[in-house]
């Protein structure tokens, strides 16, 4: 048996205080974790979800858009707003650049925008 505690009781007093101090610390520990992670999850479920289509904006008076991204583009920068769909699809067809990255006008099936054809249509896994 394994009996290598001290034998006198005012030592086992000690240790018993200081086994306690220990885990009240560790059960604070827990707890605060515990909390973080519950913090964390219930703004994971409350956050907003990102917009299905943005609209990167240009500087200066008025800030003209300048590219259409898809919601989830890292490329965007920080001036943009959201847009709906049909309003993508309308800037799309209107002229306006789409991003080289998230490919909006091949998500939204806008492929030949005024007779030109984008340089990436038709081109498959072969190169062709």
């Amino acid at each position: 048996m394994f009996d290598d505690l001290p034998s006198d009781l005012e030592r086992l007093h000690t240790l018993r205080v200081w086994h306690a101090m220990w885990l009240s610390r560790i059960d604070r520990k827990i707890a605060a974790i515990r909390k973080r992670q519950a913090e964390e999850e219930r703004g994971r479920l409350q956050r907003p979800r990102p917009p299905e289509w943005i609209v990167e904006l240009g500087i200066g008076t008025g800030r003209p858009p300048v590219r259409v991204h898809a919601g989830d583009c890292y490329l965007a920068g920080e001036r943009r707003r959201p847009v709906s769909r049909d309003e993508a699809r309308r800037l799309l067809a209107g002229g306006l650049a789409s991003c080289d990255h998230c490919r909006p006008d091949a998500r939204l099936h806008i492929l030949d925008l005024g007779g030109v054809v984008s340089p990436r249509v038709g081109v498959g896994r072969s190169g062709r």
